[in-house]
């Protein structure tokens, strides 16, 4: 569910998503159970997760070793692999019965072939899954539309539309960590394909940038923290994955990939978060480029075999102290000139490096907790 849902803005899933129908279900009656309104609209051509992709997800990712994306088990890679084998099920075919159920017998066929090769005990009742999504159908269906003529529609007349995007640039399919990353294209890259909406109707881009760095899954991370560190970022941060509650990786902010990402997704402006949870660290420590076989690369290694040889090359900080969250509130209120002289140091520091403005900077969870600097700049 987009974020907006919470603040009863209109809210789209797109085209370019796939779709667990139970846990959109769960996440509606959520919205309703907390008393806000909603207005969803649901992509007629995204993609639905079903029982089977689950179960291949675990599977395949038990069987590719040291290859294994990490990922949470809930059946994405496998359902987009289905969309682009051109066999997947979409939401049009789960709101209409008798084209859902052709359908899916045939998928289940093939799925049933390709899980007993690693399970041969495995099985599953064809007419149990078809009887339970065809009801989560029907729930859906007063949801869905043609969202890309919706949203063309909407930007045409002077609506102001976000495009929200999952997961971070450099987990992305085509210029991410593959394969320690998710299926779709996590950038700014994705906008057009995965809504209808073309390239010369985007706006600004605004990149997301926490403090430092995080990731969950597997695959090389340069910057990556252990110890006593790690385990204070991480619990100051509230680092533990949305939907798994794993804790998540975190190390020190390294520029250097995030330069690369503001150069394939065209950022505007940058928005620092999560900067109050680097609090009590003595020095702070920023990536600025990799060095491989001693020498300095010019951009980041896209390939992870290169990024196992690299080590970062660092800037130290000076860092703040330990807040509460009502010196925090207090600081947000009164702006940037009040936050502590060395966090300035370091947010200078950023944008000097990325050649990029910093736009806000969040020192709290609560949105009143958000410094504007360029207030602006969405227009």
């Amino acid at each position: 569910m987009p974020s907006g849902a919470l603040l009863e803005k209109e809210v789209i899933i797109s085209n370019g998503i796939v779709v667990d129908p139970k846990v959109l279900l769960d996440e509606i009656n959520v919205i309703y159970i907390n008393g806000k309104k909603l207005n969803l609209k649901l992509s007629s051509t995204a993609h639905v997760i079903l029982p089977f992709h689950k179960i291949l997800d675990g599977l395949e990712e038990e069987y590719k070793g040291k290859y294994a994306a990490g990922t949470t088990k809930r059946g994405i890679g496998p359902a987009y692999a289905d969309k682009a084998a051109r066999w997947g099920i979409r939401i049009y075919d789960l709101i209409n019965p008798e084209i859902f159920y052709e359908k899916l017998a045939k998928l289940y066929e093939i799925k049933k072939k390709i899980i007993n090769v690693f399970d041969p005990s495995w099985t599953c009742n064809l007419e149990d899954i078809y009887n339970e999504y065809k009801d989560y159908g029907e729930k859906l269906k007063p949801y869905v539309i043609d969202t890309a003529f919706y949203l063309n529609k909407q930007i045409d007349s002077g609506k102001k539309v976000i495009f929200e995007g999952a997961q971070a640039t450099l987990l992305g399919i085509d210029h991410g960590l593959y394969p320690y990353g998710t299926s779709s294209n996590a950038s700014a890259l994705g906008i057009c394909a995965g809504t209808g909406v073309a390239p010369k109707k985007i706006g600004k881009i605004i990149g997301i940038i926490k403090a430092y760095t995080s990731r969950v899954g597997g695959g090389k991370f340069p910057t990556e923290l252990d110890g006593y560190i790690a385990e204070q970022i991480r619990e100051q941060g509230h680092e533990y994955g949305t939907t798994t509650g794993r804790p998540r990786r975190v190390g020190w902010l390294d520029l250097f990939n995030i330069k690369y990402s503001i150069m394939i997704n065209g950022v505007d402006y940058s928005i620092i978060t999560l900067i109050d949870a680097l609090e009590g660290i003595e020095p702070l420590k920023i990536c600025i480029g990799y060095e491989l076989d001693g020498l300095p690369l010019e951009s980041w290694p896209i390939q992870p075999e290169i990024i196992d040889e690299c080590k970062p090359i660092y800037k130290t900080f000076k860092g703040w102290k330990i807040r509460t969250r009502e010196e925090w509130s207090e600081i947000a209120i009164d702006g940037y000139d009040a936050l502590p002289d060395t966090m300035k140091t370091y947010i200078t520091a950023i944008s000097e490096e990325l050649k990029t403005d910093i736009a806000m900077i969040s020192i709290g969870p609560d949105r009143k907790e958000t410094i504007e600097l360029k207030s602006r700049f969405f227009k």
